[in-house]
């Protein structure tokens, strides 16, 4: 039996930073601001009536979470409304965007992205995650790997065991 035999880790040894966009998810509570519940007869806003009811509104609710405003009915609502709203939303949440859930979910991470530090992936070879619990937009890939192209030696997807090449330095 042969002894002094070392097993080494070549995934560790290659040198791979691995970045797994799960951690860039939004961890605060995600609530829908629904327009819906302010409109006239279910159809229109009217502004008086809207502008009493947003007043009377609990912001507090909102406090530190990140806000979907939207509007789930069939109406022509008009530009001034979401600006309103976003009058009272923007002092307690933590972040407001017009749209969905996903689309709120997709800018959270664009800003999460936005805000690394690019210079420490520096003449890197990075791979970008590509499994996980949590599904992350396409788009969260499309803006990792141009946030990173100017820095980075190279860049991969998937596993660290397993990549598919997408960008090497020349």
């Amino acid at each position: 039996m042969e002894t002094g035999t070392m097993i080494v880790n070549r995934v560790e040894a290659s040198g791979l930073v691995t970045l797994n966009l799960e951690d860039f998810y939004p961890k605060e509570t995600i609530k829908v601001f629904d327009l819906k519940d302010y409109l006239f007869r279910g159809l229109i806003i009217r502004e008086k009536d809207f502008r009493e009811t947003l007043k009377n509104t609990n912001w507090q609710d909102f406090e530190n979470m990140n806000v979907a405003v939207v509007c789930s009915a069939e109406a022509i609502i008009p530009v001034w409304a979401y600006m309103l709203a976003a009058t009272y939303l923007q002092p307690v949440a933590k972040n407001v965007v017009l749209g969905n859930e996903e689309k709120l979910i997709e800018s959270i991470l664009q800003q999460n992205i936005n805000a690394i530090n690019a210079e420490e992936y520096r003449d890197k070879r990075v791979v970008v995650k590509g499994c996980g619990e949590t599904p992350i937009p396409d788009s969260a890939y499309l803006k990792i790997t141009t946030r990173l192209l100017p820095y980075v030696k190279s860049i991969m997807y998937g596993e660290p065991c397993s990549t598919v090449p997408v960008y090497k330095k020349r």
